[in-house]
């Protein structure tokens, strides 16, 4: 039986409580934002300890940029380097760094960023900004190239051999795989096979501890989890949380555990659910605080991070703890199954489709589409 431990809690602004967990993928760290809050809190979450270190101030919010026709709601985006306790944030038209040492001044950016992500070998930064376009950063030198086309968070598997990230509007959502770019090339390197979901507002792709499960949280019009298994992208479960809009669900409330096929959830009463995936099996665990859940997160070494809306900061630990993922070779038998999405032509006209049940070429769905 599974049970939770509390090993530490921290008290943090109940005024404006923390909406996205970003945790490192290696080390002990997380990183905390809120919207509205021109602070970005950074915690060292090792030895069962939670200790708040030097944050990220923006300071004074910067006049919005006439050019830049839509500006995030959201907290600010960060992105943690894949090795280096080295933190990036966006703001405006600057980005700022931050290491064990402080933040560093801001410098500034190419454009105003809506995303930010770390290519798994660390040597480029993914950045997202207007438009239907997207840069890759040289971390040396600060120089913009360009990069296709993504506008949500980038999802790494553990081998760090594939990402995945969507592209989406109002009729529909793909969820994209690509494989990092290389040498001097850093862009992404879009696939082929992807996943299709109707409607938009889907959260960033995550992949599990293992990498044998991918989680998609969504949308813009209910509550709910899609969980795919992988390399097959066959769907697994589909779970609604709530179709009632006056009870909101915290958007950033899933975290997987160590443990193969379990997933967890942060709910609005303040509890959170064990989601055997497989199984399709649910635990709830209770605590006594009686504030909603605001976000949640997995640390690097399989705890629990849960922020609430009363501002608490709580660290809780899994038991029984689940061994180091073994490596798989998923990500060789998913590239063995297609290919690289060609320069030339429509980006959708080239993929090839799946629900997690059937799968379409681009002709094909639009037959289908013609058809209903």
């Amino acid at each position: 039986m599974t049970q939770l431990a509390l090993l530490a809690r921290l008290s943090a602004d109940d005024r404006l409580p923390v909406e996205r967990l970003t945790r490192h993928p290696r080390l002990p760290l997380v990183a905390g934002a809120a919207t509205g809050c021109r602070l970005v809190r950074i915690w060292d979450c090792g030895g069962g300890q939670v200790r708040e270190l030097a944050p990220v101030d923006l300071g004074l919010a910067p006049e919005p940029d006439p050019a830049d026709w839509w500006r995030p709601d959201g907290p600010p985006p960060v992105a943690w380097h894949p090795e280096q306790p080295l933190l990036v944030v966006a703001d405006g038209n600057t980005l700022t760094r931050w290491t064990p040492d402080g933040p560093a001044a801001a410098a500034q950016a190419p454009a105003v960023y809506h995303h930010l992500a770390f290519s798994p070998d660390g040597r480029a930064l993914w950045a997202k900004p207007s438009g239907d376009s997207s840069h890759v950063l040289d971390l040396a030198t600060g120089a913009a190239t360009p990069g296709p086309y993504w506008d949500t968070g980038v999802g790494v598997h553990p081998s760090g051999e594939l990402v995945a990230t969507l592209v989406s509007d109002q009729a529909a959502t793909f969820c994209l795989f690509a494989r990092p770019g290389d040498g001097d090339a850093q862009a992404m390197r879009q696939l082929r096979h992807a996943l299709v979901f109707t409607a938009d507002g889907y959260g960033t792709p995550l992949f599990s501890a293992n990498g044998r499960h991918l989680a998609i949280r969504g949308n813009s019009y209910f509550e709910s989890v899609d969980v795919f298994a992988f390399p097959s992208l066959r769907r697994v479960l589909t779970r609604t949380f709530s179709e009632d809009q006056s009870e909101p669900w915290p958007p950033d409330n899933l975290a997987w555990d160590a443990r193969p096929g379990v997933l967890w959830i942060g709910t609005p009463t303040g509890s959170l659910l064990e989601l055997d995936v497989e199984a399709q099996e649910t635990t709830e665990h209770a605590f006594p605080a009686d504030a909603p859940v605001s976000a949640l997160a997995a640390t690097a070494s399989g705890d629990l991070l849960v922020a609430r809306t009363n501002g608490e900061l709580a660290l809780l630990s899994v038991r029984p703890a689940a061994p180091v993922p073994e490596p798989t070779d998923d990500v060789t038998v998913f590239l063995a199954e297609t290919d690289e999405v060609p320069l030339e032509g429509e980006l959708e006209e080239h993929l090839v489709y799946t629900d997690g049940g059937g799968t379409w070429e681009y002709q094909e769905l639009d037959d289908n589409q013609a058809m209903s």
